[in-house]
């Protein structure tokens, strides 16, 4: 799948991949602060932002499609930062292709198996009345019922635009994500990884647990692990100038 994607700077290739009901465009901050150093390369995902919809949505074809999408840019080696659902495609990515990886860089998630625990919020966004509403903000009281995290809401209404006069609609594809919530939230084991990784989490975040750390080793055989302050899963977005410090100086040691 040929997927959309931005392209700022200069310099070794940085390829930045969002989370499940994000966008590229979530990232265009610290992205322009990434370019100062590096080509960066932001990536929406398929059935997201302004890349194509799929029937399929699961680890091994999102893997493929970054693939195609490297190689199609021309690329032997890159460094791979992802987030979430997309820390867990570069993962995959990495255990699967390891000498096209240079640095990997993985935010607020493990690769192992989580419960589902999207479908409130998956609940919450199929009361928006789409055709009814009369301005965008208009949803976040819909929003509200389900999601009492402003944050969260302000979020995802990032993701709805008017696809025509009268109808607002989600830029990603809430059926499909719906159905294979299962396949996103499995684990990411394929083989083991050698080659540099930092792992970067909120410490307000349950998503890396101090007990999950041996298993990542386990995997990610030259882990190193950050935390921080006053963080919670979307860690880029609540602690911005600390995440882009750390991610910085990892990059550029």
């Amino acid at each position: 799948m040929k997927l959309n994607y931005k392209r700022l700077g200069e310099g070794e290739p940085l390829f930045v991949l969002h989370g499940l009901l994000g966008m590229l465009d979530n990232w265009m901050s610290l992205a322009r602060e990434y370019s100062k150093h590096f080509d960066v390369i932001l990536v929406d995902a398929r059935n997201h932002g302004h890349s194509p919809w799929s029937e399929d949505h699961d680890y091994e074809v999102m893997m493929d499609d970054l693939e195609e999408l490297i190689d199609d840019l021309g690329f032997s080696e890159v460094n791979l930062l992802g987030h979430s659902m997309g820390g867990k495609t570069v993962m995959k990515f990495a255990q699967n292709y390891p000498m096209m990886v240079n640095k990997l860089i993985v935010a607020d998630i493990a690769p192992k198996q989580y419960e589902v625990h999207h479908q409130v919020i998956m609940d919450a966004l199929k009361t928006v009345p789409l055709r009814s509403l009369e301005k965008r903000t208009d949803a976040d009281d819909y929003l509200a019922k389900g999601i009492p995290q402003a944050g969260v809401r302000a979020f995802l209404m990032k993701s709805l635009y008017w696809k025509e006069k009268g109808e607002l609609a989600w830029r990603f594809n809430l059926d499909t994500l719906e159905r294979e919530l299962p396949l996103i939230v499995e684990p990411i084991l394929d083989a083991p990884y050698s080659g540099n990784t930092l792992f970067i989490r909120g410490d307000k975040s349950n998503y890396i647990q101090d007990s999950d750390w041996s298993d990542i080793q386990a995997v990610f055989h030259e882990a190193k692990l950050v935390t921080l302050q006053n963080a919670g899963h979307w860690l880029h977005a609540e602690q911005r100038d600390a995440f882009l410090r750390e991610t910085l100086s990892y990059l550029l040691s």
